[in-house]
Formats: C-alpha cells, structure tokens, sequence
C-alpha cells in the first residue's frame, strides 16, 4: 500500500495523549473500515511513519490502555 493511500486519511488523535506533547498517537479510524488495516502515527510528525496493525491488535492495544488507567 502506498504512503499517499493513508497520508490522506482523517486522524483522529487519542484522548490518551498528552497535551504537552510528549506521548501523542492518533489513527485513522475511516481508513480502517474500510481497508482492513488500522494505521498509527505519532500525530507530532504527520509525515512520518505509520504502523499498520490487524483490526485485532488495535482493539487488544485500546483495551490495555484503558485497563491501565483504571
């Protein structure tokens, strides 16, 4: 999959992150439904790499966190 297929994508970042700047991730929750594949980024570096994760492996990952918070 190319970069320019995500690069437009709308993110929507976590509400998880920090508003220092420090920890900041947000995912394309569109781009998801529709190609199967969910893809992360650092939201401070919008031209940087993405991770693309399994559908599953992102919801096993928000489950995690939202565990550690509690």
């Amino acid at each position: 999959m190319s970069e320019n297929a995500y690069g437009t994508a709308s993110w929507v970042k976590s509400s998880y992150s920090a508003p220092n700047g420090g920890t900041c991730v947000e995912w394309a929750p569109a781009f998801a439904s529709a190609h199967g594949v969910v893809p992360v980024r650092d939201s401070k570096v919008s031209g940087g790499p993405v991770l693309l994760v399994s559908p599953e492996s992102w919801a096993g990952f928000v489950t995690l966190v939202r565990a550690s918070d509690a």
